[in-house]
This record gives structure tokens, sequence and C-alpha cells, in this order.
């Protein structure tokens, strides 16, 4: 598998390279492409540390008030809901919200590294820059869920199979296109789906604010995954469209049945006396097609804002088409404007940060402008 580089603002080199970073002629090929996006990075700056952008002391009480509204919970839409009592079902509903939580912190802490690889081969200065910025909010956002995960629960859970093997897929990529689809397009679509369900949702006003925040950097994130389909995906041979548009996919299709499934929650369903077999039987029979159709209609579904992000961007066509449209209304998506779910929310939330930070606001359209 060959790196795919249509457009010079995305040249890489080996990591080892360090002579390629030091070439005076390289000095002076700055791409413009990112100077906008980086330059709107104080606007959206915020502290975890600092109290006065979020303060992690604020009380929850885990023992008889839902994280997330039963209803939401997986689980509870089967058989499992019979055989637990109320006071079981919000355990089990902030058990699986720590587990969806400590999923995500492991998924920034995939970013964080990620980010960190693309500035060690990143050739172009403004490139390796905006990676560099975003390595360093990447960094906040592990620092904030950890804290988040600590102050509720003490520790998070282990990071599950299906995304563990994703993450380190991604990482250890040589690839550009790899790791700039997979993370920038397949997992920033999948968090910001994520965010502005927690945010629209949740029964704790901390969680929302942290998801709020975190939102606001994603967002700019995104912007620079689509700034590589922009200039990328038109230029593609039939071959190299091919082999982005089917790994795409086939992510995708191990996200949307194994990232949430029972088997990766074993431990969960253990503190409860369920099997996690019979629990996957269980969901089984409740979520037919027709039933995650349903759901996936849902504007801030993960799997519907991932399936928007990468149609947006040109990597689903006709070939692929219908492994996304048995659960979408692709026609519909297609109508759609360009804004994400998540856009509104991180502007509102930026306006917010100018207020504690001061300086100019440039909006998120604005700042992707190019």
């Amino acid at each position: 598998m060959a790196n795919i580089t249509k457009d010079a603002a995305y040249d890489a080199v080996a990591p080892e390279d360090f002579g390629a970073m030091i070439e005076v002629d390289r000095y002076g090929s700055r791409s413009t492409a990112f100077d906008k996006i980086i330059s709107a990075t104080h606007d959206h700056f915020w502290d975890p540390l600092d109290p006065r952008y979020i303060d992690f002391s604020a009380p929850f009480d885990l023992e008889n008030d839902y994280l997330m509204p039963p209803d939401m919970n997986m689980d509870l839409q089967t058989a499992v809901r019979d055989k637990l009592t109320e006071q079981q079902r919000i355990r089990l509903v902030n058990r699986s919200t720590q587990w969806s939580l400590s999923s995500i912190l492991h998924g920034e802490q995939g970013a964080l590294s990620l980010s960190a690889s693309l500035v060690h081969i990143l050739r172009d200065p403004g490139a390796q820059e905006y990676a560099a910025n975003q390595t360093r909010e990447e960094a906040r956002h592990v620092t904030a869920f950890n804290r988040y995960v600590m102050a509720r629960w003490g520790k998070p859970l282990p990071c599950g199979p299906a995304l563990e093997n994703l993450l380190t897929e991604m990482v250890a990529s040589p690839f550009v296109w790899k790791k700039i689809v997979g993370m920038q397009m397949l997992v920033e679509g999948l968090a910001m789906g994520a965010f502005a369900t927690m945010y629209t949702h949740a029964n704790d006003p901390l969680l929302k604010k942290l998801c709020q925040f975190v939102m606001t950097d994603e967002a700019f994130h995104h912007k620079f995954g689509k700034i590589w389909a922009d200039r990328t995906i038109p230029h593609l041979a039939k071959e190299e469209r091919n082999q982005i548009e089917d790994w795409a996919a086939e992510v995708f299709q191990g996200l949307l049945f194994n990232l949430g499934s029972p088997e990766q929650k074993k431990s969960i369903y253990a503190e409860f006396g369920l099997d996690w077999e019979w629990v996957q039987g269980a969901v089984r029979e409740a979520f037919t097609d027709e039933l995650i159709r349903k759901r996936l209609q849902d504007s801030t579904s993960i799997f519907r804002v991932l399936i928007k992000t990468l149609l947006k961007a040109g990597i689903i066509t006709d070939r692929t088409r219908g492994v996304y449209a048995a659960f979408v209304d692709m026609a519909e998506l297609h109508g759609e404007g360009d804004q994400m779910i998540g856009d509104e929310i991180a502007e509102a939330g930026i306006r917010e940060l100018i207020k504690i930070n001061g300086g100019k606001m440039q909006t998120l359209t604005s700042a992707a402008a190019e």
C-alpha cells in the first residue's frame, strides 16, 4: 500500500528523516492552507486545570440519577431491562456511560499520538504547525476526560478490542491518507456525534460543558480533514479512490457492529449477573436492521454524523453507497448543507471562551475557508 499525495501541503517523509526537515528550501515552501485555522486557535483556548473554564469538583449522584436518559441505552431497550431493578438500571446506564467516556478518552489518546506522528512526517511547515497545534489540543482532551472519569468513577475502563485495533492501525500507519481519513474523518466524525449527543441529552451539567469545550477544538480538526479531502479526492486515480473508499467502508462496518457490542463490555454485564452472550442475543433479537436504521435518523447519531462526514468528503461513491444506504437515507444526507451537527454547539462554546480569553472570533466557516 503506497502513500497517496496529491497536494504538496500533505507531502510526508519518513519519521527518521530529520535531514528533510532542515533543508533550507523547505522553510520557504510553507502552504497557506492552514493559516486561518491555526490563527483561530487562540479563540478556542481552554484549560481543563483551571476552574474558570470547567470545575471538575461539581457533584453528581451516580447512585440515584441517570447520567444519560435510560431510553437512549441500548441494553434497556431489550429483555435486559426486565432482569434489573430500577436501581440496577441506573447503575447499568452510568457504568455504560463510564465505558463510553473511557472509550472517548482512549480515542483522544489515539488522536494525540497520531497528531504527534504527523508532526514528525509532514514536510510542509504550515501543515506541521497545524499538526503541532492539534497535538496540544488533543493533549488537553486527554487531561479533561481523564479528570471527568476520575471525578465520577476513580479510573477509566480498558479500551475495547475493536477500538484499540483501529487506533493502533492508524497511529502506526506510515501513510498520511490513512491517518487523516481514519482519525480526522472516521474517528472525529464519531466523536462529534457522541459529543453532540451528550451535550444535548446528558443530565450532568459538567459533562455537557466538557463536551462543548472539546467540540470547539474538534470542529477545527474536522476542517483539517476537509481541506485534505478538497485537495486530494478530486485528483485521485480510480485505483487510489477505490483503495481509500474500501478501507473507509470496512472501518465503518467494523465500528458499527463492534464498537458498542456486548462482547466489548463483558465485565460490565458480569457485575449484574448477566452473561454477555445472552445479552448479545437479546440485543440481536431487539435491534433489527430496520430499528437500527430508525435510530440512525437522529441527527446526533454518531454513525449518521460519520456517514455524512465521509459523504461530504467525497469518499462514498456508488461503489460503496449500499453499505451506508442500508442504515441511512443517503439522498437526505446529500441534500443537507455542509455544516456538521456539532458546529453550532462549538460556535456557542467559542463565544463563551472568548468572554474568558478576550480576542476576536473567527467563525468556523471563515476559519476553514481557503
